[in-house]
């Protein structure tokens, strides 16, 4: 079961950070240099220099980009520009934003979650990791000891009963947080201490399993951290760590959650997640599309044929000024759309239409306007043609599809070549896609329709895991409005 706590964040003091827009920023892993320099100088203030900083020339192992953010997150502490909360609380937290044409608000509360394997089907990924970024978040876990930015998770609660308790306890208030960010999202944060509401809010999660949403190398992160300090403990009996009040000394159940008596538990075994309903309606699920760099030399024409095997491959004539890129994109997804038990007879190219899942479809675009629209041919046949061992689940989702009959198969991206992360670049940007391309940096770009939720849930409940980067929940979580220290 989840065991969820109050946390006793650290916030801006509004003293002496009156715009929180210039101190917060999008998560790390969708800053490029150009946003960092951007964040960088907003404010001496600001999240990027303890989230993401800088790499220096000269840098080495007792000065680097850690390092510095240790010693400004110590200097921050000391001048308290970020102060921490005055009792342990729950952040009921809104994003309104807007998404083809339409407002939208998502809810959700900030907490620290305790850490648990995913072997024990408590929290549950859907995305494959990289050992290169995991251990760029250790050195800088190792060096600071907290959460900068919270893991973004999802749980199921169809009556809504936490998001009630919440609400009703901030009827009426003001938000303590209310401002909005650069891109016109709105963000409101509600503090919520009252032991009360933290005991039903607790026992409404007791029994809930916890799907992450983003940052599972964060997570996977924190539970290496965690390892670590335990075998410390163990080896050091003078190891000190600060400790967090928890519900730990009782078996848990969504009955008594509130009532078994609290103990002392180390933080670090717990992370900051902001946990959102599965069934919020400004839950929303974007595409990542794939550019495609440092491999062998592609022969187009022979590539488009060796495609032709699994895909009704149709040229789109792509305008020489991108006027109709965005007409492409909706046949793209209304291709996706498709639900081929629902047809009768074959489809293009004689493919079968007798499958209870939705079309795979593709764009690939080649460069000089070399645009392409590709659609599975016969869905019906890809256990027999998708690693073994896997789900009909996994094996039927878009991004599984693309991975193993287009990039592992006839661009050979696939293992150790995948893991080092040198091949493959994931991008929310569109039309920054193709100008890629063209610009030679990339050889190949893949635009992909967005994964619906039901079929993450599925996945992660198997207990697999989706090819990296599969998803994109927008918006993304700001970085800074609250942090964990461990």
């Amino acid at each position: 079961m989840a065991i969820v706590i109050p946390i006793k964040g650290l916030r801006y003091n509004p003293a002496l950070i009156s715009n929180l827009k210039e101190v917060v920023t999008p998560p790390y892993d969708v800053i490029d240099a150009a946003a960092q320099e951007k964040y960088y100088k907003c404010s001496p203030y600001n999240i990027i220099r303890l989230e993401y900083g800088k790499d220096l020339p000269g840098d080495n192992e007792s000065c680097n980009r850690y390092t510095r953010a240790a010693a400004d997150f110590k200097s921050w502490l000391e001048s308290r520009v970020l102060t921490p909360e005055s009792s342990p609380a729950l952040y009921l937290y809104e994003q309104e934003f807007t998404i083809g044409g339409e407002r939208k608000v998502r809810s959700g509360f900030i907490c620290g979650v305790k850490l648990e394997p995913y072997e024990k089907g408590v929290i549950l990924p859907h995305e494959e990791t990289m050992p290169k970024h995991k251990a760029d978040r250790l050195k800088l876990m190792r060096a600071c000891r907290a959460n900068f930015s919270p893991i973004f998770s999802l749980y199921e609660d169809r009556e809504k009963r936490v998001e009630t308790v919440l609400r009703e306890a901030v009827e009426g208030t003001a938000p303590d947080v209310d401002f909005t960010d650069e891109w016109g999202e709105s963000h409101r944060l509600w503090v919520i201490t009252s032991g009360e509401v933290i005991n039903k809010v607790q026992q409404a999660m007791a029994g809930k399993r916890i799907f992450i949403a983003d940052g599972h190398h964060r997570y996977e992160t924190a539970l290496n951290f965690k390892r670590e300090q335990a075998a410390r403990e163990t080896e050091a009996s003078g190891f000190t760590a600060e400790s967090v009040a928890v519900t730990s000394s009782c078996s848990v159940t969504p009955e008594n959650a509130g009532s078994c008596a609290r103990t002392e538990d180390h933080a670090y075994n717990y992370v900051m997640m902001t946990l959102v309903n599965l069934y919020d309606p400004g839950l929303v699920v974007l595409p990542t599309h794939r550019l495609v760099k440092n491999i062998r030399e592609i022969d187009l024409p022979e590539l488009v044929d060796r495609l032709k095997e699994s895909f009704l491959v149709e040229e789109f004539p792509l305008a020489p000024d991108r006027s109709n890129f965005q007409e492409f994109l909706q046949d793209l997804a209304e291709r996706g759309k498709v639900r081929p038990d629902q047809a009768s007879g074959s489809g293009p190219g004689g493919r079968d239409t007798v499958n209870p899942h939705r079309s795979h479809a593709f764009g690939m675009y080649a460069g000089d306007n070399r645009l392409y629209l590709l659609t599975h041919l016969n869905n019906r046949q890809l256990d027999q043609v998708m690693p073994p061992g896997k789900s009909r689940a996994w094996q039927n989702l878009d991004v599984s599809v693309l991975h193993t009959l287009i990039i592992e198969k006839h661009l050979g991206i696939c293992g150790e070549l995948r893991a080092r992360a040198e091949h493959i670049t994931y991008t929310r940007e569109e039309e920054g896609a193709l100008a890629a391309v063209d610009s030679g940096a990339y050889q190949l770009a893949f635009f992909l329709n967005p994964t619906p939720v039901e079929e993450v849930i599925e996945v992660a409940g198997n207990g697999e895991k989706m090819p990296q980067k599969s998803t994109f929940f927008y918006p993304k979580l700001i970085t800074g409005l609250v942090v964990n220290r461990l």
